[in-house]
């Protein structure tokens, strides 16, 4: 693995945690720089929205009102790199708690982003959320 390879793979990972402190933050300006103008951005399979980054600022702000905490964990990214384009599959671990001090609830899966590389540096094209499994939530 040489050195430019090792420079994509720390930047994505920074990427990654980057994109988790913009949620748990409640960043929205952040969250949007991290994204291209066209991105994609698909939340449904845990019982959210998809669509624009637009599109989905606006659901992340309303939905994340229902918490008072939120903690997003990234590990085990799995990362292939092919010139300026890459996918990225990283497990995330997500402990919350609703507003008024209700007890924890718990999901996991997994991300799955395009990315691409660009002058700002890498930015996802493409987010599909794959949600596993969750302890705690009705996402009926």
């Amino acid at each position: 693995m040489d050195n430019n390879v090792l420079a994509d793979r720390i930047e994505i990972s920074d990427y990654l945690t980057t994109y988790a402190r913009a949620v748990d933050t409640r960043d929205w300006v952040l969250y949007r720089t991290l994204f291209t103008a066209d991105a994609h951005i698909d939340y449904e399979s845990s019982g959210g929205e998809k669509g624009t980054v637009d599109e989905i600022i606006t659901f992340l702000d309303a939905a994340m009102q229902l918490f008072e905490m939120t903690q997003h964990l990234v590990a085990n990214q799995e990362v292939t790199i092919a010139g300026d384009e890459a996918t990225v599959r990283a497990m995330f671990y997500n402990p919350m708690r609703f507003a008024g001090g209700a007890p924890l609830v718990f999901c996991g899966g997994w991300y799955n982003h395009k990315l691409v590389r660009t002058a700002d540096g890498w930015k996802s094209r493409e987010l599909v959320e794959e949600a596993a499994w969750n302890q705690g939530l009705d996402l009926s």
